[in-house]
């Protein structure tokens, strides 16, 4: 067994895995393997197989690190036998029950929807959304979100990959508390409710940018626990 568990992070929509730049070179230099998905967001099932894809090049066992989104899909692909850990930053969790837009259809809409718009099959954000997603960012740091997002799938959210990791698996969750693209209470909801560790937290949605030494002291945490419990 490796002395410390890989860390595989998890993008959710309107990013790719850049947005994981400040986390990921502390936890390079401290001797843990890390890796991004980059997935398309063209339809879940398959940005869940592109985790699955990841999760192959790292060695096992490993923490599963998803952001919005991509909480979704560290739910489904969670389930497998390689992943000793979940850390939710500001992130989706559906139930087996749940689609991503049916668990945030239960509660109130959020900014980032009015800056948003719809062309060629995928959901764009506009430049003046990234306030609303990044807001306590430098400018020059929102102009680079917006530059380097992807724009998902219309119909992404409204899909469903079979897998309810956090029913199984140890969990940890960053709720940002100025989140302004998924609703705060949906977060503390989200947390209670799979039992997560939870961690709360002065940010904009992007709390892995806005507050990376907090996140990184999850992910550390976490990976440290998952170790134990596979030892044990």
């Amino acid at each position: 067994m490796p002395a410390k568990p890989s860390i595989v992070f998890v993008h959710g929509i309107w990013a790719d895995g850049s947005c994981f730049s400040k986390v990921m070179p502390p936890l390079q230099a401290e001797g843990y393997e890390v890796i991004a998905s980059q997935h398309g967001l063209d339809t879940h099932a398959g940005d869940v197989a592109s985790v699955l894809r990841t999760l192959g090049r790292v060695s096992s066992p490993a923490i599963l690190v998803g952001h919005s989104y991509g909480g979704s899909l560290i739910t489904a692909a969670g389930t497998d036998d390689r992943v000793a850990g979940l850390v939710y930053l500001a992130a989706l969790a559906p139930d087996e029950t749940e689609t991503s837009q049916s668990q945030q259809n239960k509660f109130p809409g959020t900014d980032v929807f009015s800056h948003i718009e719809v062309a060629d099959g995928r959901v764009w954000m506009l430049p003046d959304g990234v306030d609303t997603f990044a807001g306590d960012l430098t400018e020059q740091e929102q102009k680079l979100v917006w530059a380097t997002h992807i724009a998902p799938d219309v119909d992404l959210f409204n899909q469903k990959v079979e897998g309810t990791a956090w029913r199984s698996k140890p969990s940890w969750y960053v709720v940002a508390k100025n989140d302004r693209t998924v609703h705060p209470e949906l977060q503390r909801f989200v947390a209670k409710r799979m039992g997560a560790t939870t961690y709360e937290v002065e940010s904009s949605h992007v709390a892995m940018l806005s507050q990376p030494n907090l996140v990184l002291d999850v992910i550390r945490t976490a990976a440290s626990s998952a170790l134990q419990a596979v030892a044990a």
